[in-house]
C-alpha cells in the first residue's frame, strides 16, 4: 500500500511550491517534510527583499549564492520551502513574506493557525 499523498493547509493535495529554483527538503519542488527535517520546510514563500535582509541578519543567507551545495541563491520574487520557526520568526518581527497555502503542507498549522496564513496568502489584501 502507497503513502498518502501529501495535503496543503487547505485540506487539499499538496501543490509544488517551486522548480526555479529548486526547493524543498526533498529538493522535489515541494513543500514536504519528514522526522529528519528539522528546519519543517513547510511554507511555500514569495520571499521579499525585506524578509531576505531579516534572514541573513538571524544567520541564514538565502540571497547569496552556494554553488558547492547547488543553491543559486534567491531573489525578491523567487518562491521558496523555509523553515516553519523562521517563518514565525519574520511573522513575529513584522516581516513574514506571503505565502502560497495551496503549497504549504499541512503540518504547519501545528505552528500557525489557518486565519493567520490566510492573512499572509499571496494576493491577500491586509
Amino acid at each position: 500500500m502507497s503513502a498518502p499523498a501529501a495535503r496543503n493547509v487547505l485540506g487539499g493535495p499538496l501543490v509544488a511550491c517551486s522548480f526555479e529554483p529548486l526547493t524543498g527538503w526533498f529538493r522535489d519542488g515541494c513543500c514536504r517534510t519528514d522526522a529528519q527535517d528539522r528546519g519543517e520546510h513547510t511554507v511555500c514563500a514569495q520571499v521579499t527583499a525585506t524578509f531576505l535582509a531579516f534572514s541573513r541578519a538571524a544567520g541564514n543567507d538565502l540571497s547569496t549564492p552556494a554553488p558547492e551545495h547547488g543553491f543559486p541563491g534567491l531573489q525578491p520574487g523567487d518562491r521558496w520551502c523555509l523553515c516553519a520557526a523562521r517563518w514565525v520568526e519574520a511573522l513575529e518581527a513584522g516581516v513574514a513574506p506571503p505565502v502560497v497555502l495551496q503549497s504549504c503542507h499541512e503540518s504547519l498549522l501545528e505552528r500557525v493557525s489557518l486565519d493567520v496564513l490566510l492573512g499572509h496568502a499571496l494576493g491577500a489584501q491586509a
